[in-house]
């Protein structure tokens, strides 16, 4: 049972913040947008995870690509 619990604390603190930046783009609060990724889930059959880890690896993308920088001397 710990194993569970440390695995679900790597997630946690970890995890990729799609629902919640997701979220932040659509004006809506983080924990609906993660009810639609788990209720769709089920509907899908597991296709919404291959979404949500799309949506982590574009964001990612993004971040990596577009850094904000805090002035022009930070080049």
């Amino acid at each position: 049972m710990n194993f569970i619990h440390s695995i679900r604390r790597f997630f946690e603190l970890r995890g990729f913040e799609v629902s919640s930046r997701f979220a932040d783009k659509l004006g809506i609060r983080a924990t609906n947008v993660r009810l639609f990724f788990i209720y769709i889930s089920f509907v899908t059959v597991g296709l919404s995870f291959g979404i949500y880890l799309t949506l982590a690896f574009l964001l990612r993308l993004k971040d990596m690509i577009y850094s904000k920088r805090n002035s022009v001397f930070d080049l």
